[in-house]
């Protein structure tokens, strides 16, 4: 395979692969990316040309569905990571020409949304009120890296460790594990925290994503019964008000004014570490700069707060 062929793939060829793998045919991905059905066949029957493989599959029949050969699928993921690096080129670009204003562009799940982020906003919009904030929400924060590493999103909410990928991130706080019960539960009235193995006699409710939770799943060395899950905090605590289980979760995601649930303080479950993350190859402005430090203050705050609660 000569090496200098190679040079003459262009971005177009990985796209119109990555679309005829998607749609499963070459008109609909004709469509998808506003070519005709015959530049989609081109471009790929030019690609197989370049790197001396076949990478669609070409089936017979008046609606034939097309797929990616094992070497169509290979070289896919380089095309999904170049495209994505592409996309991050054209952000940095934007970025730079906005200079101090144009939008910053956030990820955030809910508990951060709800403790963390209003007075972040509060502060941030007081000192940089030319800069439009555009929020993106996700209960799973490996989306939201995702967005991040396609250019989509600037900065990111997410728990530690990151997933594998090209980020950079700051450590805001730690968020320790509670045990909510329902108001005048027994549990409240002993010396000590319920243990690993008491906590599993009981029916529990979790959420549905959350990094942390399953490692420690893995810590209690016996199968716990997570009866519901749900990344809607509220949700999770009028669950256990109503006597279905008792949730075991971040402390930030559960109010404690609510009066029909009680926290029960777990010391000896690791506690799940908010970050903010970006990608590390990127340009950063100096508004993202800002954003983070001031999200830094505010996190540093709260957890002092927590601590003396």
């Amino acid at each position: 395979m000569e090496p200098d062929r190679w040079l003459g793939i262009e971005l177009r060829h990985f796209l119109a692969l990555e679309a005829v793998a998607r749609t499963g045919s070459f008109g609909k991905a004709a469509i998808s990316l506003g070519y005709t059905q015959s530049a989609v066949s081109q471009q790929i029957a030019t690609l197989e040309r370049i790197v001396g493989q076949r990478l669609v599959e070409r089936p017979g029949g008046p609606k034939p569905v097309v797929s990616l050969t094992e070497a169509g699928r290979l070289l896919l993921t380089h095309a999904d990571a170049i495209a994505a690096r592409v996309a991050a080129a054209q952000a940095d670009l934007t970025a730079l020409e906005d200079g101090q204003a144009g939008t910053l562009r956030v990820g955030v799940f809910q508990s951060v949304g709800q403790r963390i982020l209003p007075d972040v906003m509060r502060r941030f919009i007081g000192a940089w009120p030319q800069v439009d904030v555009s929020l993106t929400e996700s209960a799973d924060d490996t989306e939201l890296l995702a967005l991040v590493e396609r250019g989509d999103l600037d900065l990111t909410f997410s728990d530690l460790p990151l997933v594998e990928g090209p980020f950079d991130s700051v450590e805001l706080m730690r968020d320790p594990y509670v045990l909510v019960v329902p108001a005048g539960s027994g549990l409240l009235d002993r010396p000590n925290p319920p243990s690993y193995r008491e906590i599993a006699e009981h029916d529990l409710i979790g959420h549905k994503h959350c990094r942390t939770l399953a490692k420690i799943e893995a810590g209690f060395g016996r199968p716990v019964r997570f009866v519901f899950r749900s990344d809607h905090n509220q949700t999770v605590q009028a669950l256990v008000a109503a006597g279905v289980g008792l949730a075991l979760v971040p402390r930030l995601t559960m109010d404690p004014e609510d009066e029909s649930t009680a926290l029960i303080e777990l010391p000896k479950i690791p506690p799940r570490t908010i970050a903010l993350a970006w990608h590390r190859d990127r340009y950063r402005t100096p508004a993202a700069l800002a954003f983070v430090e001031t999200a830094q203050q505010v996190s540093a705050e709260l957890e002092q707060e927590l601590v003396a609660a």
